[in-house]
């Protein structure tokens, strides 16, 4: 069974939850935001972030809720490695888009969207 927890392991900053309301609000449904790490990437593991239905929730799954009922969904073994992450949104022209702050992370690349633990 998902558990839904009221104080959020992963912070959202004004500007990336107004930046993901926006986006989903484009996609025309009630979706939440997927937040999760896969290996890969220039320093072992890359963040992934995507809409998904709020049925696709699995029993693995940890739910945070947010301001007017958005929701983030991040799979517990992605959790080890994002506790406590902020992400941030910049509209700045260069180095622009959803910024990772991850205290778990001992090296981040330069594109600032992979790092290593």
């Amino acid at each position: 069974m998902t558990q839904t927890t009221t104080a959020p392991s992963i912070q959202l900053t004004e500007a990336a939850l107004k930046h993901v309301l926006m986006l989903r609000e484009q996609q025309g449904q009630d979706l939440w935001l997927r937040v999760g790490v896969r290996q890969g990437g220039c320093s072992g593991m890359s963040y992934m972030m995507d809409f998904d239905h709020p049925e696709n929730v699995g029993e693995h799954d940890e739910v945070f809720d947010y301001a007017d009922g958005f929701k983030i969904i991040c799979d517990r073994k992605s959790l080890l490695y994002l506790y406590g992450l902020v992400l941030d949104y910049s509209n700045a022209m260069i180095g622009g888009g959803f910024q990772f702050t991850n205290p778990n992370a001992n090296q981040t690349c330069g594109c600032g969207k992979s790092f290593g633990v």
